[in-house]
């Protein structure tokens, strides 16, 4: 597990293709996320966000390229696994589990060994909700519980989907102020979220991918400049429909490969046609 704080890209997604049957869901993706940076994900409904995800968790095997965490590539063995905590959307842990069987699970799967952060278990108050069946919960309260979880472990690489999502203000800020966190300790995080100010509110970097393919990725103020807007939302709005235009005019020249002469060049601070 590489420490938290490197310099060098935590992540590295390198020429990824991934189709199903005759659907390409992901097209030549190549992507650089470096620690202490929050990188958003957009894009429409069938962009491929999911399946970039599930390629760095490794739950999807891309058919062409390669996903590299701390400079090792994902491979069956898995030991990979221990440096990505991951937040999903809708939890399906075992209904029956009460929090701390939950976390006792989860400890043993990881093998983990040391003080397990429980900073947000403190701030969402949820220490008498750990005691009851997960399922007996409510849904704001699950996410929670699904939060904590994530947060619980401190790997260098979190993986946060949809993570405000059913959860009151007071736990919505303290979710942020915990991410804001993270980000200033060195992690690097990937957040999606259909809650575009909130991703602006939070995000250093954005990705946003249509049919597979990066139309942009760059920082947050690149996106500003570039699309001449002042809003996440805005910004969003103009990149799709210069897609639906036929794409808009790129700005500037991707960066050199990165490793050996098979790399390709990882995209980057611009729109690309």
């Amino acid at each position: 597990m590489s420490e938290v704080g490197t310099k060098s890209p935590a992540v590295r997604v390198r020429s990824l293709t991934k189709a199903f049957g005759p659907l390409v869901v992901l097209d030549n993706v190549s992507l650089d996320f470096e620690g202490g940076r929050v990188a958003a994900l957009l894009g429409p409904n069938g962009a491929g966000k999911t399946t970039l995800l599930k390629a760095v968790l490794g739950l999807v095997r891309p058919d062409e390229g390669s996903v590299l965490i701390d400079q090792t590539a994902i491979d069956s063995v898995g030991r990979y696994r221990e440096s990505v905590g991951f937040m999903p959307q809708l939890p399906r842990f075992p209904s029956h589990m009460t929090g701390h069987e939950l976390a006792a699970m989860l400890d043993s799967l990881r093998g983990f060994q040391g003080s397990a952060d429980e900073e947000l278990i403190d701030a969402f108050d949820l220490r008498d909700e750990l005691n009851k069946p997960f399922k007996t919960l409510s849904g704001g309260t699950r996410q929670k519980v699904n939060a904590a979880l994530a947060f619980r472990y401190a790997t260098p690489i979190l993986i946060l989907d949809e993570p405000t999502a059913g959860l009151d203000p007071v736990a919505s800020l303290a979710l942020k102020d915990k991410v804001r966190r993270s980000r200033d300790e060195g992690r690097t995080q990937l957040i999606t979220s259909h809650k575009l100010g909130e991703l602006q509110a939070l995000a250093d970097d954005i990705v946003f991918l249509h049919e597979g393919r990066v139309q942009f990725t760059g920082s947050l103020e690149a996106l500003l400049e570039e699309t001449e807007r002042s809003t996440l939302e805005e910004a969003i709005a103009e990149l799709m429909g210069g897609v639906g235009r036929g794409g808009v005019p790129s700005s500037a020249d991707g960066p050199a490969p990165l490793g050996g002469s098979d790399d390709r060049p990882a995209q980057s601070l611009r729109v690309i046609p």
